[in-house]
């Protein structure tokens, strides 16, 4: 199978480089390209045999499987432009949210499917997002699980909870990062431990935290039992987090999901749907 990636800004990278070391595609087998060559040649250099395609059209028409790896108002153009080296056997993905699969099939002559991956994806860990259209041809189907199973836990969703799926496994990494960065700050300005210091606790209590749920030692609701003793320290910082916090979730999810409905009014001007 012949695997094509058009767009290698951060997404298109992580998976032309997770594809590659996750062990099930060859360098040889994959082809990239981006509007801005220059931007793709470097992958060349660090993956030996990797193939570099001059433009969109060649990377389709020498691959099996593609990638749609741009941003949501340009994956329109980028379809249209390839439509004569889509031919029936082939599939297209998309990994952007707005656009419906729905609406991804309603341009190509091909089976479509909507693969939403995570940044966690290129260290082979994490979730992706799965969903297929209806022509889908079924060898994809399991094509396509297989080969995000190398990389991730492929998980296959339905369109209503494409925006919150997204936010939790795409999305979630940035929000994490963010607060912890805000935790670590806190600790360098509350107290005497330095920058480095913290940051290299912080980083490795969350690879602990992660290796302790991903083994199933504990549920998030028993570690927190685990860990807040009754009367003890960590009881009193929750405290503060139960009173500063308040809804802040509630208000991440509701304005990722007023930008969402944005995205879905202008991709509403290019699609049928």
């Amino acid at each position: 199978m012949k695997i094509g990636v058009i767009g290698t800004g951060n997404m298109g990278r992580i998976l032309t480089e997770a594809f590659i070391d996750g062990g099930t595609v060859l360098p040889e087998d994959l082809m990239i390209t981006n509007r801005t060559l220059a931007k793709a040649l470097p992958l060349q250099e660090v993956y030996s045999g990797l193939n570099v395609g001059v433009d969109a059209k060649a990377v389709a028409e020498h691959s099996d499987l593609i990638f749609i790896c741009v941003k949501p108002h340009d994956v329109y153009h980028v379809i249209s432009s390839i439509q004569n080296q889509l031919t029936h056997d082939k599939c297209v993905v998309s990994i952007t949210s707005p656009i419906s699969i729905k609406q991804l099939e309603s341009i190509v002559p091909c089976s479509a499917a909507r693969a939403i991956p995570s940044i966690t994806n290129r260290a082979l860990a994490g979730v992706s997002l799965l969903s297929y259209g209806d022509r889908c041809n079924e060898k994809w189907k399991v094509n396509l699980k297989a080969l995000f199973a190398s990389i991730s836990a492929p998980v296959e969703i339905e369109e209503n909870i494409t925006r919150v799926a997204s936010d939790i496994v795409s999305c979630g990494p940035a929000f994490y990062s963010y607060l912890t960065q805000r935790f670590i700050t806190a600790a360098v300005n509350e107290t005497e431990i330095d920058q480095e210091t913290a940051t290299k606790l912080a980083g490795e209590m969350l690879i602990g935290l992660g290796e302790l749920l991903r083994k199933g030692y504990y549920t998030l609701p028993t570690l927190q039992e685990k860990v807040c003793v009754k009367g003890g320290i960590t009881g009193e910082g929750i405290k503060v987090l139960e009173s500063e916090l308040g809804d802040v979730f509630e208000q991440v999810f509701k304005a990722t999901h007023a930008k969402f409905a944005d995205d879905l009014d202008l991709m509403k001007k290019q699609y049928t749907f």
